[in-house]
């Protein structure tokens, strides 16, 4: 396993910055000279105790807090040091950042500050390209690369600081596979939950699946847990909440029930067989979807999902929000249709993440946010994002994560 640390690379548009590299610095502090080329009596503040820096350093926003650890040594040090970012949770907002990024193979994007309304230059550690599989976590974020390198990385965002392991070896050749990624900030450790689906029959109707674990403190996959499905097989959307592994699937017999998606849940304590699955073990989706996101938002599991029209179940005609209340869907609220048409074309298929209080919802076609606030229940977009579109088949796409100074 491969560990690194980087700086982070953050820039603005503010004028008030001095532009240097991919990073954005605040100018140089300066000694003011009278009239008479003499410099005016000052007081460094090198003289104020460690925790007055600490104290004035935690009340800038985050974005502020990288600049001005560029102003002077101390300031370095004391932004970069374990005491500092374990206190982060005192200072930091609770409310979610989102990335946006492009189907380019570079590793920029814009990050967009929920607090402060703002979008930043900024840029990953690593090239993520929106075929990668992407789970957030306190913090943290995990993408699976399962098609080229057969790596995963774990990464903090804001600091850059991230681990890299490999992919666990498949028993089969896999059609569909999902991630899945829950950070246990208590215990200083992180779970990755993997499933991959292998057709099993020519018909569609039967399926293998697999679910690989891994586990962080004895830094190993765990043996695959291995199964099989009838009528319904996973497909690349899961979540882990409350160490409850939740996978949504799909029918492979559409004539029969009305609802093409469903739910079904794994006990990642028990590590018992998942054996093959059975019609009455699958939760419903609400209504007929065009697709399903699943997030944890407000400690809760949260479906987004587009809502199919009645005639054509396929075709979208608004995005719906539910949470899980045992096995049940108690909807939230639905997307109003000026939104709806503020996306222009919205598409079957769109992106979507959520944590904290707030879920974001952006097409693939495009660069507008969407943002729905569970706590205040409103529905706003994000400012406009100054990325463009460069030619017309471009993929949009994002994630949202907490920000966070600490990797564990």
């Amino acid at each position: 396993m491969d560990s690194f640390s980087l700086g982070a690379s953050w820039s603005d548009d503010e004028s008030d910055t001095n532009q240097k590299g991919t990073g954005a610095f605040l100018p140089n502090l300066e000694l003011i000279e009278n009239d008479n080329n003499q410099e005016e009596n000052s007081v460094s503040i090198d003289i104020l105790p460690d925790d007055i820096h600490e104290r004035v350093l935690a009340r800038l926003p985050l974005s502020a807090i990288f600049k001005a650890s560029c102003v002077c040594k101390k300031w370095y040090e004391i932004v970069h040091s374990k005491k500092f970012t374990l206190k982060d949770a005192n200072f930091l907002s609770e409310k979610t950042w989102y990335f946006m990024f492009t189907s380019s193979a570079e590793p920029v994007g814009y990050l967009y500050d929920s607090g402060l309304r703002k979008w930043y230059n900024f840029e990953l550690p690593f090239p993520v390209h929106h075929t990668w599989k992407i789970a957030p976590s306190c913090g943290l974020v995990s993408f699976m690369d399962d098609e080229t390198t057969k790596k995963i990385h774990i990464c903090n965002p804001i600091t850059r600081e991230y681990e890299t392991l490999k992919n666990p070896p498949s028993p089969g050749f896999p059609v569909y596979s999902a991630l899945a990624f829950s950070v246990d900030q208590p215990n200083s450790k992180y779970t990755i939950s993997i499933v991959r689906a292998m057709q099993a029959s020519e018909d569609f109707l039967s399926w293998l699946v697999s679910i690989h674990i891994y586990n962080s403190n004895e830094k190993t996959w765990l043996p695959p847990v291995m199964g099989g499905m009838e009528g319904w097989r996973p497909g690349d959307v899961t979540l882990i909440c409350d160490n409850i592994l939740y996978i949504l699937v799909f029918c492979t017999r559409p004539n029969e029930v009305q609802n093409c998606h469903g739910l079904v849940t794994y006990n990642l304590d028990a590590s018992n067989p998942i054996g093959v699955l059975r019609e009455e073990s699958v939760i419903s989706a609400p209504c007929a979807l065009t697709c399903g996101r699943l997030m944890k938002v407000q400690r809760q599991v949260v479906l987004v999902g587009g809502i199919g029209r009645a005639d054509r179940p396929g075709v979208i005609k608004g995005i719906g929000i539910w949470v899980l209340c045992g096995r049940e869907w108690k909807e939230i609220s639905r997307m109003p249709q000026k939104f709806v048409q503020g996306f222009g074309e919205l598409d079957d298929v769109f992106a979507s993440s959520g944590g904290g209080d707030l879920i974001y919802i952006q097409s693939y076609g495009g660069t507008a946010v969407l943002v729905y606030d569970m706590d205040r229940r409103q529905w706003f977009w994000c400012q406009k994002c100054q990325m463009h579109k460069k030619f017309p088949l471009e993929i949009f796409s994002g994630f949202c994560f907490e920000p966070r100074l600490q990797f564990l």
